[in-house]
């Protein structure tokens, strides 16, 4: 059988208000106690109303990613990968020096995405913040941005020279940029025998002998830097077959 209590107010054993009401107002504790929810406990009402104004949620917008999230000091777009996201919001990358600079456009996707151009002059890495037009903003939990230089090739592009049929391949190409840089063959070959080692640049080791007439090879290298920038530059090389190491005359 249910039972119905009716009472104006509850109190703990030291006669300490613990719930009162009065007029049709219902009083939690007493000034400076804490009222709090249990932890795993739900507290359910329609509405919340405080000093007589109707509680609504916060929503903040949130950064979790970047693409891509290295760049140069050259103007760059960067796709933002959040939550909550407004059209009109302003976008800023925060150094971790604390200077903040705002991005040149910002274009809206979508509630989860956002496209921003940035002209960051000064090296290092940034925080990304996005704040809606109702002001309410939200920043990356990390530097989520590195601002750094893309591989410059010291090498000229082109011809590396010849080497003859049968001989010793021996030449490097040089690349340098912020950080360490390795090298990579990313379309066309080496003479046979000739090979590219990776950390260096040097191509080195002993024509095959295999062509029987002069031949050019065509091949790009990639430089790479340990932020994943890359720089493309196209080389050759010409085997020379001469009268009398050509095995056509004797």
């Amino acid at each position: 059988m249910a039972g119905i209590l009716k009472v104006d107010t509850v109190q703990d054993q030291d006669g300490n208000d613990i719930i009162q009401e009065s007029a049709g107002t219902v009083t939690l504790g007493q000034s400076g106690q804490t009222v709090a929810v249990a932890s795993g406990a739900t507290l359910s009402v329609p509405t919340l109303n405080v000093n007589g104004e109707p509680v609504t949620a916060i929503t903040l917008p949130t950064v979790t990613s970047l693409s891509p999230d290295t760049i140069t000091n050259a103007q760059t777009s960067v796709t933002i990968t959040g939550t909550n996201f407004v059209n009109g919001a302003v976008v800023n990358a925060i150094a971790t020096t604390g200077a903040i600079f705002t991005a040149d456009t910002v274009t809206f996707n979508s509630a989860t995405s956002i496209t921003a151009q940035f002209t960051l002059a000064t090296d290092g890495t940034y925080f990304i913040r996005v704040e809606n037009p109702d002001g309410l903003a939200g920043r990356s939990a990390t530097a989520l941005l590195t601002v750094s230089d893309a591989p410059t090739w010291s090498t000229a592009a082109g011809s590396l020279g010849s080497v003859a049929q049968g001989g010793t391949i021996n030449f490097t190409v040089t690349a340098t940029s912020d950080s360490a840089v390795t090298y990579s063959i990313v379309s066309g070959a080496l003479p046979t025998g000739g090979s590219l080692n990776s950390s260096t640049g040097a191509i080195t080791g002993t024509e095959s002998g295999s062509d029987t007439s002069e031949t050019v090879y065509n091949f790009t290298i990639r430089a790479t830097d340990a932020e994943s920038q890359t720089a493309d530059r196209a080389f050759s090389i010409t085997v020379t077959v001469g009268i009398n190491n050509g095995g056509q005359f004797n």
